[in-house]
């Protein structure tokens, strides 16, 4: 059936009649709608998996300072004599045990001693270390309530029944619509792997940074965790790799609650609006359709009386003028036949025009429509 068709059913039927089917329904629309969405976010394993490898940069090339260990010692026990322990004993001339004149030689009993060790344990990769640690404690705490997808999903369903009368015919209807989206984004890199399974990979890479020297340095330690804010050494301003280092610790002290947003709404009403009113319309039509299988049976008797009176027809023109041939009658009836088709097309733009006007109508209801 086409839309044509469906403005037939309006156009040939009694209106005053429809307008007897709609005053005398009695129905009700249950209206139920099940919405829930989860929007969660995994910036925070978009930014770690970026700087791991700064951090990596860090540790294999760390920052140091010299450490010198002055000690006065026994001249037997002195690993080394540098200037700075000639110099040393050039003013604590006690320190001297004997002295030879004639060939100037100085035998001294006890000298300055000077160690030098390299030292890792600097501002900067106290830093380093620090954030590595907080790193570890962020993951484990977004772990507890992982969430590895973003979903949402929106039902909704309406249950009509309803009931009316027209002349001594009883019409009834029930139906339930139901309408079901779910949506899910489940998050993946570029080589196709899944939020935990990039987790992990982070978690082997953070694993390695604790193996390096450095932090196995720092660690045997036991220093004080660096806290905010950090201070601004030119290392930290001036280097690329600190200054991703730092955009981490930055995120993390601001990300540190779940930020995973959750949203759920169920509703469970009886509408007595706009809706209703769009679906009684509904039933008056479903009730015209239902009302055609009557008229198929029409159709038939139709089609035997047009044969017959077409045959009556020919009858008589054949007996008013018997001098008409097969070629002839066929233009007679070509030429009617192309009159009545250009009426027929006219007659088609009017029911056009007519089904455009209800068109209209109900599309200005839907609009008027809020859900």
């Amino acid at each position: 059936m086409n839309e044509l068709e469906i403005v037939n059913l309006y156009e040939k039927t009694n209106q005053d009649r429809n307008s007897r089917f709609s005053e005398n329904i009695n129905s009700s629309l249950r209206v139920k709608t099940a919405y829930d969405r989860v929007n969660t976010s995994f910036e925070w394993l978009e930014i770690m998996e970026e700087t791991i490898r700064y951090l990596d940069n860090i540790l294999r090339n760390p920052n140091r300072f010299i450490i010198n260990e002055e000690d006065i010692v026994k001249i037997e026990l002195a690993r080394r004599v540098t200037v700075e322990s000639i110099k040393h004993l050039s003013k604590n001339t006690n320190l001297i045990q004997d002295y030879n004149k004639e060939t100037g030689d100085v035998r001294p009993s006890k000298i300055l001693n000077i160690n030098k060790e390299e030292s890792f344990d600097t501002y900067e990769n106290r830093f380093i270390y620090s954030l590595i640690k907080n790193m570890k404690f962020f993951i484990e705490r977004k772990k507890k309530n992982l969430i590895t997808e973003s979903y949402s999903k929106d039902d909704k369903t309406m249950e009509y029944t309803a009931k009316s009368s027209i002349d001594n015919e009883n019409i009834d209807i029930s139906m339930t619509i139901n309408s079901k989206k779910d949506d899910k984004k489940n998050i993946k890199d570029e080589s196709g792997l899944t939020i935990p399974e990039r987790i992990e990979r982070l978690e082997t890479q953070i694993s390695d940074l604790t193996s390096s020297s450095v932090y196995q340095i720092i660690d045997k330690k036991h220093i004080s965790l660096v806290t905010s804010p950090i201070k601004k050494t030119n290392v930290i301003l001036k280097n690329v790799n600190f200054q991703y280092a730092v955009k981490l610790w930055n995120y993390m002290q601001n990300h540190m609650e779940d930020d995973t947003k959750k949203e759920k709404k169920n509703n469970d009403y009886y509408d007595d609006g706009n809706i209703k009113k769009l679906i009684d319309e509904s039933f008056l039509l479903d009730y015209l359709v239902l009302d055609t299988i009557n008229r198929e049976e029409e159709k038939y008797d139709k089609k035997a009386l047009s044969e017959k009176i077409v045959g009556n027809m020919i009858e008589k023109m054949i007996t008013i003028d018997s001098t008409i041939d097969e070629k002839k009658l066929k233009e007679i009836i070509d030429k009617q036949y192309s009159i009545i088709k250009y009426k027929t097309v006219v007659n088609e733009k009017q029911i056009e025009e007519v089904y455009k006007k209800y068109m209209d109508k109900y599309l200005e209801k839907i609009k008027m429509l809020e859900i």
